[in-house]
């Protein structure tokens, strides 16, 4: 049995003799805003960013008992990780169990970085890998109501762009098609596995979606579909194509050849590392994809992708693509990585 991912940086060790809480939203959206956790030694610094933010902690009650958490001391990776599992981080519980996950992922996220960083090691050092460009596709929807010029904009302005597209029953025939016409289309994403499939109120319009859809992207991955029999049947003929996202915690929920593989939504290393081995050892081909990161966690997920599937086509698009206008000279696909820095971090 080779050696397990995880047991490359089990064993780091971090010291961390402070921390604290960043609240980072865009200019007059602060229901946007993205929590960065500080984990400090007094001199090296590690970060790690809680997507969820204030999408699910609308009243700031965590970030009220955050500075009270006990962080401080000696660890390995492995023994902070248990710790963190065992506080109470929530002032209620969640709405949705997932967010669970995200926030936990921002501490365990941070750990790694300050462990490498106080080793001095990168990660693609202390996991035995070697950083590749990465291959990224835009992720978005075509809007309310759905239009071409969502994507047309930015083919104009980037001919090579590839896409990762939220798929809708809106969606016309007519519209389908010329979206398919572009070629630029890797991914079809249904979101049917989010607990949102229960509000479905017209399934006629959800099918026909499916027929339109499969036949017109044919070599596309189609990602989380509805769980419901006639879609199971729609895809039958096309299960080498199907991949899953929101089910993918562990890698025993893993049951497709192909995964989207979440850091955030996986919340915590070793879980991520041994979906990693999982997949390798398996043949599961992966890629990458992100929980609307836009701080130290989008270079975080851009340097896994670079490890461990870079040349899959990555939701991992720098940050400026999430504009509706996308500006001139922005880095264009593949992301070409720069030499390898102590911590966990994309240089």
């Amino acid at each position: 049995m080779p050696e397990s991912l995880w047991s490359r940086v089990a064993d780091l060790t971090l010291t961390i003799a402070e921390h604290r809480w960043e609240n980072v939203a865009p200019p007059g959206e602060p229901e946007h805003g993205r929590y960065i956790l500080h984990l400090s030694d007094g001199t090296i610094e590690g970060l790690g960013e809680e997507v969820g933010g204030t999408m699910i902690d609308g009243d700031g009650a965590f970030l009220a008992l955050a500075p009270s958490l006990p962080l401080a001391g000696t660890w390995t990776l492995a023994s902070f990780s248990d710790h963190v599992a065992g506080l109470d981080l929530w002032a209620e519980p969640p709405e949705w169990e997932m967010a669970r996950r995200l926030r936990r992922w921002a501490f365990e996220s941070a750990a790694l970085d300050l462990a490498l960083a106080q080793s001095g090691r990168s990660l693609a050092e202390a996991l035995g890998r070697v950083s590749k460009p990465v291959r990224f596709a835009n992720s978005l929807g075509l809007g309310d109501p759905p239009s071409f010029a969502t994507i047309g904009r930015r083919l104009e302005r980037y001919p090579a762009l590839r896409f990762k597209l939220d798929a809708q029953p809106s969606w016309s025939a007519s519209l389908t098609a010329e979206v398919a016409a572009t070629g630029a289309v890797d991914v079809i994403d249904f979101k049917g596995r989010y607990g949102l499939e229960v509000e479905v109120e017209d399934e006629a319009a959800v099918l026909a979606m499916y027929r339109e859809v499969i036949p017109r992207f044919p070599d596309a991955i189609l990602e989380d579909p509805h769980d419901l029999p006639e879609v199971a049947e729609l895809l039958e003929p096309h299960a080498a194509r199907v991949s899953f996202d929101a089910p993918i915690a562990t890698a025993a929920d893993i049951t497709t050849t192909i995964v989207n593989v979440k850091p955030s939504r996986i919340g915590s290393v070793r879980a991520l590392l041994d979906i990693y081995d999982h997949c390798e050892q398996t043949g599961v081909r992966m890629y990458g994809g992100g929980m609307g990161e836009r701080e130290v966690a989008r270079g975080q997920i851009e340097l896994l992708a670079s490890l461990f599937h870079a040349d899959s086509t990555n939701d991992v698009a720098p940050s400026p693509y999430n504009q509706a206008d996308l500006p001139a000279g922005l880095p264009q696909s593949p992301l070409v990585p720069g030499a390898p820095a102590p911590g966990f971090r994309w240089s």
